[in-house]
């Protein structure tokens, strides 16, 4: 989860697709230049450890577009196969 924030950070859309689940994957990526992500906060997480197959991460990560502040808080669902990748957000 952590790398994919900091790739939302820089803008690596490359990365992004790479962790993306094959089975949920946009076929691309197109990232808003004027946000600017400030902070990552992770809530809670569920299984995700090193014998896991699965994880769930709660996150809020704040934001700022111009004058406007805001937060995504999201429920993201994770598998592991080659490597962690995202599946989708739940709620």
């Amino acid at each position: 989860m952590r790398s994919r924030y900091t790739a939302f950070v820089v803008g690596d859309t490359a990365y992004l697709l790479a962790t993306w689940h094959p089975s949920t994957r946009p076929e691309r990526l197109d990232l808003d230049p004027e946000v600017r992500w400030r902070s990552l906060e992770i809530v809670r997480t569920e299984r995700g450890g090193p014998l896991d197959r699965d994880g769930v991460v709660e996150f809020a990560a704040r934001y700022a577009h111009g004058a406007e502040r805001g937060v995504q808080r999201e429920t993201s669902r994770f598998l592991r196969e080659d490597r962690w990748r995202y599946l989708d957000a739940v709620d």
